[in-house]
Protein backbone atom coordinates (compact mmCIF):
# COMPACT_ATOMS: atom_id res chain seq x y z
CA UNK A 1 0.00 0.00 0.00
CA UNK A 2 2.80 2.45 -1.05
CA UNK A 3 2.21 6.21 -1.41
CA UNK A 4 2.95 5.91 -5.35
CA UNK A 5 -0.84 3.13 -5.36
CA UNK A 6 -2.15 5.96 -3.22
CA UNK A 7 -1.71 8.69 -5.64
CA UNK A 8 -2.59 7.05 -8.28
CA UNK A 9 -6.18 5.78 -6.70
CA UNK A 10 -7.05 9.23 -5.59
CA UNK A 11 -6.04 10.47 -9.28
CA UNK A 12 -8.46 7.95 -10.13
CA UNK A 13 -10.95 8.94 -8.21
CA UNK A 14 -10.77 12.47 -9.58
CA UNK A 15 -11.04 11.79 -13.40
CA UNK A 16 -13.58 9.06 -13.36
CA UNK A 17 -10.99 7.14 -15.92
CA UNK A 18 -7.31 5.50 -16.66
CA UNK A 19 -7.00 7.21 -19.18
CA UNK A 20 -6.93 10.46 -17.32
CA UNK A 21 -5.30 9.40 -14.64
CA UNK A 22 -2.49 8.27 -16.23
CA UNK A 23 -2.12 11.48 -18.07
CA UNK A 24 -2.64 13.36 -14.77
CA UNK A 25 0.19 11.42 -13.59
CA UNK A 26 2.47 10.85 -16.70
CA UNK A 27 2.42 7.37 -16.31
CA UNK A 28 1.16 4.41 -19.00
CA UNK A 29 -2.44 3.14 -18.07
CA UNK A 30 -1.10 -0.34 -17.35
CA UNK A 31 0.46 1.35 -14.49
CA UNK A 32 -2.67 2.52 -12.93
CA UNK A 33 -4.84 -0.79 -13.80
CA UNK A 34 -1.75 -1.87 -11.69
CA UNK A 35 -1.76 0.27 -9.18
CA UNK A 36 -6.05 -0.26 -8.32
CA UNK A 37 -5.83 -4.04 -8.30
CA UNK A 38 -2.79 -4.17 -6.17
CA UNK A 39 -4.96 -2.15 -3.85
CA UNK A 40 -7.97 -4.06 -4.01
CA UNK A 41 -5.68 -7.56 -3.51
CA UNK A 42 -4.20 -5.43 -0.27
CA UNK A 43 -8.16 -4.53 1.06
CA UNK A 44 -9.68 -7.38 -0.44
CA UNK A 45 -12.48 -6.16 -1.36
CA UNK A 46 -13.71 -4.15 -4.75
CA UNK A 47 -12.66 -0.44 -5.21
CA UNK A 48 -13.63 0.49 -9.02
CA UNK A 49 -16.54 -0.89 -11.08
CA UNK A 50 -17.21 -0.66 -15.05
CA UNK A 51 -19.94 2.48 -15.84
CA UNK A 52 -19.95 2.97 -19.68
CA UNK A 53 -16.99 3.45 -20.89
CA UNK A 54 -15.80 5.00 -17.67
CA UNK A 55 -15.31 3.57 -14.09
CA UNK A 56 -16.84 4.45 -11.16
CA UNK A 57 -16.14 4.23 -7.61
CA UNK A 58 -18.26 1.27 -5.33
CA UNK A 59 -19.20 2.20 -2.18
CA UNK A 60 -15.70 0.79 -0.67
CA UNK A 61 -13.73 2.52 -3.29
CA UNK A 62 -15.47 5.97 -2.31
CA UNK A 63 -14.69 5.54 1.34
CA UNK A 64 -11.03 4.49 0.85
CA UNK A 65 -11.07 7.83 -1.38
CA UNK A 66 -11.29 9.81 1.43
CA UNK A 67 -8.66 8.08 3.66
CA UNK A 68 -6.24 8.21 0.88
CA UNK A 69 -6.33 11.71 0.15
CA UNK A 70 -5.84 12.20 4.17
CA UNK A 71 -2.95 9.85 4.49
CA UNK A 72 -1.57 11.64 1.14
CA UNK A 73 -2.03 15.19 2.88
CA UNK A 74 -0.84 13.91 6.20
CA UNK A 75 2.72 12.93 4.53
CA UNK A 76 3.05 16.21 2.56
CA UNK A 77 2.23 17.71 5.74
CA UNK A 78 5.01 16.33 7.62
CA UNK A 79 7.33 17.23 4.67
CA UNK A 80 5.81 20.56 5.54
CA UNK A 81 6.15 20.50 9.20
CA UNK A 82 9.99 18.88 8.82
CA UNK A 83 11.63 21.18 6.15
CA UNK A 84 9.72 23.86 8.23
CA UNK A 85 11.76 22.88 11.68
CA UNK A 86 14.76 22.92 10.08
CA UNK A 87 14.39 25.77 8.34
CA UNK A 88 11.31 27.77 8.74
CA UNK A 89 12.02 30.63 5.94
CA UNK A 90 13.39 28.00 3.02
CA UNK A 91 9.64 25.57 3.84
CA UNK A 92 6.83 24.74 1.66
CA UNK A 93 3.58 27.11 2.62
CA UNK A 94 0.53 25.29 1.24
CA UNK A 95 -2.41 28.20 1.07
CA UNK A 96 -6.29 27.92 0.34
CA UNK A 97 -8.21 31.22 0.34
CA UNK A 98 -12.04 31.08 -1.06
CA UNK A 99 -12.43 33.39 -3.78
CA UNK A 100 -13.52 36.30 -2.52
CA UNK A 101 -10.52 36.38 0.01
CA UNK A 102 -8.06 35.69 -2.89
CA UNK A 103 -9.44 38.70 -4.91
CA UNK A 104 -9.31 40.98 -1.89
CA UNK A 105 -7.32 40.65 0.69
CA UNK A 106 -4.48 37.83 -0.79
CA UNK A 107 -2.42 39.59 -3.51
CA UNK A 108 -0.68 42.65 -1.51
CA UNK A 109 -0.41 39.81 1.34
CA UNK A 110 1.64 37.65 -1.14
CA UNK A 111 3.28 39.85 -2.38
CA UNK A 112 4.54 41.58 0.60
CA UNK A 113 5.70 37.96 2.30
CA UNK A 114 7.75 37.03 -0.37
CA UNK A 115 9.36 40.34 -0.76
CA UNK A 116 9.95 39.73 2.73
CA UNK A 117 10.59 35.50 2.49
CA UNK A 118 11.61 34.85 -0.94
CA UNK A 119 12.60 31.04 -0.12
CA UNK A 120 9.45 30.44 1.66
CA UNK A 121 7.43 27.76 -1.27
CA UNK A 122 3.92 29.32 -1.66
CA UNK A 123 1.20 27.29 -3.28
CA UNK A 124 -2.32 28.52 -3.28
CA UNK A 125 -5.28 27.13 -4.03
CA UNK A 126 -8.24 28.99 -4.85
CA UNK A 127 -12.08 27.58 -4.74
CA UNK A 128 -15.70 27.96 -3.02
CA UNK A 129 -15.26 27.24 0.68
CA UNK A 130 -16.65 23.68 0.75
CA UNK A 131 -13.50 23.16 -1.51
CA UNK A 132 -10.77 24.58 0.90
CA UNK A 133 -12.25 23.77 4.24
CA UNK A 134 -12.35 19.94 2.49
CA UNK A 135 -8.36 20.53 1.71
CA UNK A 136 -7.65 21.57 5.23
CA UNK A 137 -9.53 18.45 6.52
CA UNK A 138 -7.37 16.42 4.34
CA UNK A 139 -4.18 18.02 5.18
CA UNK A 140 -3.92 19.58 1.46
CA UNK A 141 -3.54 23.16 2.99
CA UNK A 142 -1.52 24.42 5.35
CA UNK A 143 -3.92 27.44 6.12
CA UNK A 144 -6.84 28.78 5.33
CA UNK A 145 -8.38 31.93 4.36
CA UNK A 146 -12.10 32.04 4.63
CA UNK A 147 -14.70 33.27 6.74
CA UNK A 148 -16.17 30.86 9.71
CA UNK A 149 -15.10 27.03 9.60
CA UNK A 150 -17.72 24.71 9.36
CA UNK A 151 -18.72 22.83 12.45
CA UNK A 152 -17.57 19.62 11.52
CA UNK A 153 -13.99 20.60 10.59
CA UNK A 154 -11.38 20.27 13.19
CA UNK A 155 -9.43 23.97 12.46
CA UNK A 156 -7.59 26.40 14.91
CA UNK A 157 -8.28 29.65 14.41
CA UNK A 158 -4.75 32.07 14.66
CA UNK A 159 -6.23 34.87 13.23
CA UNK A 160 -9.38 37.63 12.26
CA UNK A 161 -9.86 40.40 10.63
CA UNK A 162 -13.09 42.41 9.89
CA UNK A 163 -14.84 42.21 6.95
CA UNK A 164 -18.43 43.83 6.29
CA UNK A 165 -21.28 42.25 4.07
CA UNK A 166 -23.10 45.08 2.96
CA UNK A 167 -26.21 45.48 0.05
CA UNK A 168 -24.84 47.97 -3.27
CA UNK A 169 -26.86 48.50 -6.27
CA UNK A 170 -26.71 51.27 -9.31
CA UNK A 171 -28.17 54.66 -8.17
CA UNK A 172 -31.57 54.58 -9.60
CA UNK A 173 -32.23 51.13 -8.76
CA UNK A 174 -31.48 51.43 -5.30
CA UNK A 175 -33.66 54.21 -4.84
CA UNK A 176 -36.13 52.59 -6.24
CA UNK A 177 -35.14 48.98 -3.83
CA UNK A 178 -37.73 46.70 -2.84
CA UNK A 179 -36.85 43.86 -0.66
CA UNK A 180 -39.32 41.84 -1.99
CA UNK A 181 -39.15 42.71 -5.83
CA UNK A 182 -35.85 44.34 -6.92
CA UNK A 183 -33.73 41.76 -8.48
CA UNK A 184 -30.44 40.40 -7.02
CA UNK A 185 -27.38 39.28 -8.65
CA UNK A 186 -25.58 36.23 -6.53
CA UNK A 187 -22.34 34.00 -6.20
CA UNK A 188 -22.70 30.63 -7.54
CA UNK A 189 -23.83 28.01 -5.51
CA UNK A 190 -21.14 26.73 -3.04
CA UNK A 191 -20.18 30.27 -2.74
CA UNK A 192 -20.02 31.77 1.48
CA UNK A 193 -21.28 34.75 -0.22
CA UNK A 194 -24.06 33.21 -1.59
CA UNK A 195 -24.57 31.47 1.69
CA UNK A 196 -25.07 34.52 3.22
CA UNK A 197 -27.20 36.31 0.60
CA UNK A 198 -29.58 33.00 0.94
CA UNK A 199 -30.06 33.18 4.30
CA UNK A 200 -30.32 37.06 4.72
CA UNK A 201 -33.61 36.46 2.22
CA UNK A 202 -35.09 33.60 4.00
CA UNK A 203 -34.60 34.72 7.17
CA UNK A 204 -36.96 37.89 5.90
CA UNK A 205 -39.37 34.90 3.90
CA UNK A 206 -39.17 36.98 0.34
CA UNK A 207 -37.97 35.45 -3.16
CA UNK A 208 -36.76 38.24 -4.94
CA UNK A 209 -35.73 37.48 -8.97
CA UNK A 210 -32.27 35.82 -8.94
CA UNK A 211 -29.39 36.38 -11.54
CA UNK A 212 -26.05 34.32 -10.78
CA UNK A 213 -23.05 35.29 -12.21
CA UNK A 214 -19.69 33.04 -11.87
CA UNK A 215 -17.27 35.70 -10.34
CA UNK A 216 -17.40 37.99 -7.39
CA UNK A 217 -16.15 40.40 -10.34
CA UNK A 218 -18.93 39.65 -12.67
CA UNK A 219 -21.41 40.51 -9.46
CA UNK A 220 -20.07 43.66 -9.04
CA UNK A 221 -20.08 44.39 -12.69
CA UNK A 222 -23.44 43.55 -12.97
CA UNK A 223 -24.85 45.55 -10.01
CA UNK A 224 -23.05 48.27 -11.58
CA UNK A 225 -24.88 47.95 -14.68
CA UNK A 226 -27.91 48.09 -12.96
CA UNK A 227 -28.79 43.98 -13.34
CA UNK A 228 -29.79 43.89 -10.14
CA UNK A 229 -28.81 44.65 -6.18
CA UNK A 230 -26.00 42.38 -4.97
CA UNK A 231 -24.52 41.46 -1.04
CA UNK A 232 -20.99 41.71 -1.15
CA UNK A 233 -17.94 42.88 0.97
CA UNK A 234 -17.99 46.55 1.74
CA UNK A 235 -13.71 46.14 0.87
CA UNK A 236 -14.80 44.63 -2.73
CA UNK A 237 -16.68 47.49 -3.65
CA UNK A 238 -14.74 51.10 -2.48
CA UNK A 239 -13.53 52.36 -5.23
CA UNK A 240 -17.53 51.64 -6.80
CA UNK A 241 -19.02 53.32 -4.02
CA UNK A 242 -15.97 56.35 -4.11
CA UNK A 243 -16.99 56.75 -7.96
CA UNK A 244 -20.98 56.72 -6.96
CA UNK A 245 -21.30 53.56 -9.71
CA UNK A 246 -22.97 51.70 -6.66
CA UNK A 247 -24.72 53.18 -3.46
CA UNK A 248 -25.08 51.29 0.09
CA UNK A 249 -28.88 50.62 -0.10
CA UNK A 250 -31.13 50.25 3.13
CA UNK A 251 -31.17 47.15 3.48
CA UNK A 252 -33.16 45.99 6.87
CA UNK A 253 -30.55 43.93 8.94
CA UNK A 254 -27.38 45.50 6.95
CA UNK A 255 -24.38 45.59 7.25
CA UNK A 256 -24.01 41.64 8.20
CA UNK A 257 -20.61 41.07 9.95
CA UNK A 258 -18.41 38.46 8.44
CA UNK A 259 -15.30 38.48 9.86
CA UNK A 260 -12.04 36.86 7.54
CA UNK A 261 -10.48 33.87 9.36
CA UNK A 262 -6.60 32.48 8.98
CA UNK A 263 -7.26 28.69 9.96
CA UNK A 264 -4.79 25.96 10.16
CA UNK A 265 -4.95 22.72 11.45
CA UNK A 266 -4.15 21.46 15.00
CA UNK A 267 -0.14 21.35 14.73
CA UNK A 268 0.80 24.42 12.36
CA UNK A 269 3.93 24.37 10.99
CA UNK A 270 6.77 26.83 11.68
CA UNK A 271 6.36 28.35 7.82
CA UNK A 272 2.76 28.83 8.52
CA UNK A 273 3.42 30.93 11.79
CA UNK A 274 5.95 32.84 9.94
CA UNK A 275 2.71 33.87 7.39
CA UNK A 276 0.55 34.22 10.26
CA UNK A 277 2.58 36.98 12.20
CA UNK A 278 3.01 38.45 8.33
CA UNK A 279 -0.57 38.49 8.61
CA UNK A 280 -1.07 40.23 11.82
CA UNK A 281 1.40 42.65 10.57
CA UNK A 282 -1.21 44.35 7.56
CA UNK A 283 -3.72 46.59 8.67
CA UNK A 284 -7.08 44.78 10.51
CA UNK A 285 -5.72 41.26 11.35
CA UNK A 286 -5.72 40.67 14.96
CA UNK A 287 -4.72 37.58 16.06
CA UNK A 288 -7.28 34.93 18.13
CA UNK A 289 -8.28 35.18 21.74
CA UNK A 290 -6.44 32.08 23.51
CA UNK A 291 -9.04 29.92 25.14
CA UNK A 292 -12.44 31.29 23.29
CA UNK A 293 -13.66 31.75 19.74
CA UNK A 294 -15.54 34.25 18.07
CA UNK A 295 -19.07 34.98 19.14
CA UNK A 296 -20.97 32.12 17.32
CA UNK A 297 -17.56 30.19 16.63
CA UNK A 298 -17.74 26.74 14.76
CA UNK A 299 -17.86 23.65 17.03
CA UNK A 300 -14.42 22.10 17.31
CA UNK A 301 -12.71 25.12 16.31
CA UNK A 302 -9.99 26.34 18.72
CA UNK A 303 -8.60 29.64 18.77
CA UNK A 304 -4.62 30.17 19.19
CA UNK A 305 -2.43 32.87 19.83
CA UNK A 306 0.52 32.94 17.18
CA UNK A 307 3.72 32.54 19.12
CA UNK A 308 5.21 28.93 18.32
CA UNK A 309 7.88 28.71 15.92
CA UNK A 310 10.83 30.79 15.06
CA UNK A 311 10.65 33.99 13.86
Amino acid sequence: MTEARLRTFVALADTGSVRSAARRLYVTESAVSAAVAALTRDLGVPLVGREGRGLRLTAAGAVYAGYARQVLGLLEEGRAAARGAADPGRGPLRLAAVTTAADQILPELLASFRARRPGVELALEVGPRRQVWSSLAAHEADLVLAGRPPAEVAATVLARRPNELVVVGAPDLAAGFALAATPWVMREPGSGTRASADAYLAERDVTPPRLVLGSNGAVIAGAAAGLGVALVSRDAVGAELDAGRLVLVGAPGMPLDRPWHAVAGAAPTATTMLFVRHLLDAPGWRPANPGSGPPGAARGCSTATPTAGPG
